[in-house]
Formats: C-alpha cells, structure tokens, sequence
C-alpha cells in the first residue's frame, strides 16, 4: 500500500483493524457461505459489533461520527476478503442510513438509524422494478394519500438487505401523482410487518450469493402520512443523491476486490514454478501484475480524492461517477488477468479468485450502469 496524502495515521489505525477482523471472521466463512447461498446473522451482527454500520452518523444516534474516507476504507478492506459482506456494510450505510439522516424527520431518525448502527437490523432501498432502473421515471409502484394513509401498490426487485429475517423494511420509490403530465416520485417508509407488504428471497445469483437480494411486493399496504421522506415530489432527487454517494461504496468494493486479486495472484506468482523458476520471473507474468499495480494506484487516487471532494463540502457526483466506473472497469480487468495467472487452479471452487472473478460483474451494473455514468460524466462536459 502506498502512502497517500489523503490518508492521516487514524485512517491507516482504521484499515489495520478492520484488515484483522476481515481475514479473522469473514475470511474463514466466505467460500462456505457463498456455496450454499448464506446472508449470516451472526457475522452482520459481528459487523455491528465492530462499528461498521453508522460509520458516519452522529454518536448520539449510535453512529461512529467518522468520515467518508474512513467509511470507503472499511468497505475497501472488507471487499479484499468478501464482496458479499462489502456489499451489506455498503448498502445499509449509503442506501439505507445516509438518505434518513439527510432528509429524515428526528422522529423517523430516532426510531429507525439506532438499530441500523447495530448490525441487528438491515434495511432496502426500494428503487429497481422489472420496468425501472437506469431509467426512474419508470417507476410503476404508486402510493395514493387516503384518510391520513399512503396506499401502496406495485412491486420492487433486485433489491438488497430486502428479504432476510432481519430485515426491518424499505424505503420506496412511488408515484404520488402527476404535475403537467409528468409523474411525481416521492420516497416513503415502509416497515416490515406492515399489511400488503411482503418480500421473498432471489436466489440463485451468479454474484455477492452471500447477501441477501430479495422481491418487495405491496398490495393496499396503508402507512401513516408521516412516513414520507423528505417532501411530496421529492423522491426523484432524494434517490439520485443517494446513488451518488452510494457509488463511493461500489468503487470501494471494486478497488477492495482488485486488490484481493492482486495480491494472491502475487502471491501464487511467487510460487509457482514452472521451466524451473517462478511464474512471477517470467515477463508475460509480470507485466500483468504490473499492469494490476498501476490500475489500483489509479483507482484508490480517483476514489479518495472524490471522498475528499465529498468530506469538504465540494461537489463530487462527477466524481464519484468516475471512480464507480473505473473501479468497476479495473476490478473486470484484474480479476481476469488474476484468472489467467492461477491458470485452472483459479477456475475451482473454493479458492477465492473464481469467486473474485463472478462477483466483479454486478459492478458494471450496480447504482449506474457504466453506460448510465458515462452519460452522467460526458453532460459535465456539457455533451
């Protein structure tokens, strides 16, 4: 790892802790809970434990108070070892956390943000549907205000922390009506339990088959008026603001992957021997190591200066598309070429690098595809 001007010892004190318990509690249960298709309890739960939920939120509503950075840094680590727990530390932190406290009442933020921070309670972000995804206004799911209710009817899919026994709700993208022939999106709290609302688990994945991916289905499901978030009309910004932050996260989990790579394919480099000498002395080999050294020390530059950006209050969505499209490109170009050097060894379960090498894909796709961001990124350019 190179020093990095963005980095200060708390940062490095921070990597170094999670970089423990990532290879103590996660390493030693990924191959297994990948095969058999697992979202653990108990490791969420350990991950709550160890602060990784709320890393950002305020102390008083049990968070760690901490920056971005250091929140990219724990994603970063924990990908290293297992995308699948990556990707539950990320969404619940971005997607389900980050939108409350940004545009929660302190009701709504009292009650749901505290059991969040423990890793005892996961929480969806209700965006994607059959007809809805890179495009939002296609959202169908609507919500109709009706004696001081929200009535709520549609369907919601490909949607994390939706399905698990421990997961405590979503919060929705609904049409709450039509203003000059357009629809109005706005976002609403729905708490599991609640009648008409229903989940059930996507299995069956190629990818991160360790989290928990689930259906939603409303069907006259009534919630209280005040479980809007935000303000009627708003949904739209609210959900895109989300995914800008949120693709800090996917760029972590891409780097944190990369490295993961990287560094058993170094590793196996060194080891294995053919024609006499290591693989590693061998310059098809390592050139392509070097090529994975230069990708990751473009990528983690790219992602912390847009964590910067984003820490300092300067604008970072063309940023944070980006890093997310970059990380995610590298991650595909690294875990092939770490394929290529274990050669068959790497194509067999359990060893890490076929599980590297499926759950990079969903990178490309997750919270902007990389067409979708390369839009984003060429209207900056006023294209």
């Amino acid at each position: 790892m190179s020093l990095s001007p963005f980095l200060t010892e708390a940062h490095h004190e921070l990597r170094a802790r999670v970089r423990d318990f990532a290879e103590r509690e996660i390493k030693p249960l990924a191959a297994e809970l990948d095969d058999k298709e697992i979202f653990s309890v108990e490791l969420t739960a350990k991950m709550g434990e160890a602060g990784f939920f709320g890393i950002q939120t305020p102390k008083e509503l049990g968070g760690q108070a901490l920056d971005t950075l250091s929140y990219i840094i724990i994603v970063e680590e924990i990908a290293r070892i297992d995308s699948s727990q990556a990707a539950t530390v990320a969404a619940i932190n971005s997607l389900a956390i980050a939108p409350i406290l940004k545009y929660g009442t302190r009701a709504q933020q009292q009650k749901l943000v505290p059991p969040l921070c423990t890793g005892k309670m996961t929480w969806a972000f209700g965006l994607t549907e059959e007809n809805a995804g890179s495009d939002a206004m296609g959202s169908e799911t609507t919500a109709v205000l009706e004696d001081g209710y929200w009535v709520i009817n549609g369907s919601k899919t490909h949607i994390t922390n939706a399905a698990s026994p421990i997961a405590g709700g979503v919060t929705l993208q609904a049409v709450t009506g039509f203003k000059n022939g357009k629809k109005r999106l706005s976002t609403i709290i729905v708490e599991k339990g609640t009648p008409g609302f229903t989940s059930e688990p996507s299995k069956g994945k190629l990818m991160w088959r360790a989290s928990d991916t689930g259906k939603l289905f409303f069907k006259d499901c009534r919630v209280p008026a005040e479980n809007l978030l935000g303000e009627e009309g708003q949904g739209g910004r609210i959900m895109l603001n989300t995914l800008d932050s949120g693709r800090l996260s996917i760029a972590a989990i891409g780097l944190g992957l990369g490295r993961g790579a990287m560094e058993a394919s170094l590793e196996h480099a060194k080891e294995r021997v053919q024609f006499g000498k290591p693989i590693s002395k061998f310059q098809a080999v390592g050139f392509k190591l070097a090529d994975m050294d230069i990708k990751i020390e473009l990528a983690r530059n790219t992602l912390y200066n847009a964590c910067w950006r984003k820490d300092n209050n300067l604008q970072f969505a063309r940023e944070a598309a980006i890093s997310k499209l970059y990380t995610s490109e590298i991650a595909k170009e690294i875990a092939d070429e770490a394929l290529q050097i274990h050669g068959a060894k790497g194509l067999f379960k359990p060893h890490p690098i076929e599980r590297f090498y499926r759950d990079q894909r969903l990178l490309q796709i997750g919270e902007g595809t990389s067409e979708i961001l390369r839009l984003v990124i060429s209207r900056y350019l006023g294209v």
